[in-house]
């Protein structure tokens, strides 16, 4: 049996989707299961032994983009001539279940959404999107429809050896031997989402200096590629010698995975790398503004969700539409520093090797 799996483009919703990667596994172990995902959130499923090959499709390819793979009906054609038997769609939309339907997969299962259900053999009936609920559970459910059971939401992460010898040299470049005892705490300020997800810079930096000095912690910055600058402002506003970003690397999703792993907290906005806590057990405080926590619900108990009451608010927009950002400006460094320090004493950190 060949399995295509449809992957979510977003790197949080990935991480969600991997208890249901790995029920689909358990119950199909003699099968192939192929992921068909976008390039830029491969990187997730790095050293998981989830599925036994990536198919990458990218729409954006271009002339000025290096290519991923084939696209269009170049793409369609190499679908067809996979001969899936069964193809799961995780996101909900109407080009998923296309290329679905254009594979020629024998039975193909989805939400029956966005007036895409006469391209599936079968359409699961599904709730209100007006109604938050856990995306996570979503995909358990449509992994049911294929016979999976004793679902577990326990999300999977695993780095490489590559990726952690990056993090080793990284820090052995900062020369920060004084504090290499003393444990890290990752702060995650970005937010593919939009800017209304943006905690201020100066806040995070003025928790980075309390994460220092009061806790006696050294400080990584993380970012992706559009972050740099944020990442290195909270840097230089910080002026604290154990306070250092991601900023100058070379960036990947791995990289980003073994700083989380080796962490004693994490303390991030509602964006893709605050999943990845989860999986290491590493204790997180999210920072909610625009959006409603249930969407990204993981029932992990070493979490703290903050988000303050607005009456504008959660309003699930990329930029403030009233051009205050109260939901997020609100959120004080004393909250939140006094929500880092409780998870701490609560999850003591154990030093976790290379």
């Amino acid at each position: 049996m060949k399995i295509a799996v449809f992957c979510p483009n977003w790197v949080g919703d990935l991480v969600m989707a991997t208890p249901a990667l790995r029920a689909v596994r358990r119950r199909f172990p003699n099968a192939e299961v192929v992921a068909i995902l976008r390039p830029y959130v491969a990187g997730v499923l790095d050293g998981l032994e989830l599925v036994d090959r990536l198919l990458l499709y990218d729409p954006r390819n271009d002339a000025q983009r290096p290519a991923a793979g084939p696209r269009g009906w170049q793409f369609a054609r190499q679908l067809r001539g996979e001969a899936f038997d069964v193809a799961l769609l995780l996101p909900n939309s109407f080009r998923s279940a296309l290329w679905a339907w254009l594979s020629g997969a024998k039975r193909r299962v989805g939400f029956d959404r966005n007036g895409r259900g006469w391209m599936l053999t079968d359409p699961v009936a599904a709730g209100r999107r007006a109604q938050p609920h856990p995306v996570i559970d979503e995909y358990l459910f449509l992994a049911s429809h294929l016979g999976c059971r004793n679902l577990s939401r326990k999300m999977e992460l695993a780095t490489t050896g590559a990726d952690e010898r990056q993090l080793n040299e990284f820090w052995t470049r900062q020369r920060l031997g004084e504090y290499a005892a003393r444990g890290v705490v990752c702060l995650n300020p970005g937010g593919a989402f939009g800017s209304a997800k943006h905690w201020p810079v100066a806040s995070f930096a003025e928790l980075a200096v309390r994460m220092a000095v009061d806790l006696d912690k050294r400080v990584l910055v993380l970012c992706g590629p559009a972050e740099r600058d944020e990442a290195r402002e909270i840097a230089r506003l910080a002026r604290h010698r154990a306070v250092v970003s991601l900023a100058d690397e070379t960036l990947s999703i791995g990289l980003t995975k073994a700083a989380v792993r080796r962490a004693d907290l994490m303390v991030t906005t509602d964006s893709g790398p605050r999943h990845f806590a989860p999986p290491f057990q590493v204790p997180v405080v999210t920072l909610f503004g625009p959006t409603h926590t249930a969407w990204s619900e993981t029932y992990y108990k070493r979490s703290l969700h903050l988000q303050t009451e607005v009456d504008c608010g959660p309003c699930q927009q990329r930029v403030c539409p009233l051009a205050h950002h109260r939901c997020m400006r609100d959120l004080s460094v004393g909250w939140v520093f006094k929500a880092a320090e409780a998870l701490l004493e609560k999850f003591p950190p154990k030093r976790k090797s290379a």
